[in-house]
C-alpha cells in the first residue's frame, strides 16, 4: 500500500511541474486560439460575401443573354406588324410585344439591383480585410512569443512527460480514474499530504483519529473537507526525496 501511495504521490510532483511549465505559457495559448477563430470567421465571411458576388455576375450576365434575345424578338415582332392582315394577328402580336417589353423591363431593373449589390458587397469585402490583416499580424506576434516558451522548456518538458508516461504505467487503472477525476475537479491538486495536523491541500485539520489512520498507510483515505487523496509527512517526504525532479 506504500507503494501504490508514493506512486500517486510521485505522479503528482511530476504533474505540479508540468502545470508550472504550462502556466509559465500564460494566456498565449487560449490568445492564439481566439485569434485563430476570429480569422477563420471573418474568412468564412469573405468567402460568402466573394460567392454571392460571383452569383450575382452570373446572373447579370444570364440576365444580359436574356435581354437580347427578348429584344431581338421584340425587334421581330414590330417588324412583322406591317405585315399582319387582321385584327386577330395584330393584338397577338402587340401582346408578345408588350409581353417583351415587360421582361426586358424586369431583367433590367434586376441586373441593376445585382449591380448594386456587387458594389455593396465589394465594400463589405474591403472593409474586412484592414482587420483580417491586423488579427493575421497579431497572430504571428502571438505564436511566435508561444514558440519561444516553448521551446524554452521542450527539453524539461519531454523529460517530465517521459517520466509521468513511466510512473503513471504504475499506477493502478481505478486509482487513476480516480486521480484524474479529483484533479481535474480541484484545479490539478489531487493527491495531499498532513502537514501541521492539516491537509496540504485545503489547510483544513484532519481529526487525529484519521491522522493515525492515514500513517499507518494500510489504504488509501480521503480528506473529508476537500476530497483530496491524504497520505502521510513521511511517505509524502520520501517521495520527494528520491523523486529527483
Amino acid at each position: 500500500m506504500v507503494e501504490r501511495l508514493s506512486t500517486l504521490f510521485e505522479l503528482q510532483l511530476i504533474d505540479n511541474h508540468l502545470d508550472e511549465l504550462e502556466e509559465l505559457r500564460g494566456d498565449l495559448p487560449a490568445a492564439v486560439n481566439e485569434l485563430k477563430y476570429q480569422i477563420k470567421s471573418l474568412e468564412q465571411q469573405v468567402e460568402a460575401k466573394e460567392e454571392e458576388k460571383n452569383n450575382s455576375l452570373e446572373k447579370r450576365k444570364q440576365n444580359d443573354e436574356d435581354v437580347e434575345r427578348l429584344s431581338n424578338n421584340l425587334k421581330r415582332f414590330k417588324a412583322q406588324l406591317y405585315q399582319v392582315r387582321n385584327n386577330k394577328e395584330y393584338d397577338a402580336l402587340t401582346k408578345e410585344i408588350d409581353h417583351a417589353e415587360e421582361q426586358i423591363g424586369k431583367f433590367e431593373a434586376e441586373t441593376k439591383a445585382l449591380e448594386e449589390l456587387s458594389q455593396k458587397l465589394k465594400i463589405e469585402i474591403k472593409d474586412v480585410e484592414p482587420q483580417l490583416e491586423k488579427f493575421n499580424e497579431e497572430l504571428k506576434e502571438k505564436e511566435a512569443e508561444l514558440k519561444q516558451i516553448i521551446k524554452a522548456n521542450e527539453r524539461e518538458e519531454a523529460r517530465l512527460k517521459d517520466k509521468r508516461e513511466k510512473v503513471a504505467s504504475k499506477v493502478k487503472k481505478p486509482d487513476y480514474n480516480t486521480y484524474m477525476r479529483i484533479r481535474k475537479a480541484l484545479g490539478g491538486k489531487a493527491v495531499a499530504f498532513i502537514s501541521r495536523a492539516a491537509c496540504s491541500g485545503c489547510h483544513n485539520v484532519v481529526p487525529p483519529q484519521r491522522q493515525i489512520e492515514i500513517k499507518s498507510n494500510k489504504r488509501i483515505f480521503s480528506c473529508e473537507s476537500c476530497g483530496r487523496i491524504l497520505i502521510g509527512q513521511e511517505v509524502a517526504e520520501e517521495v520527494e526525496t528520491k523523486a529527483q525532479l
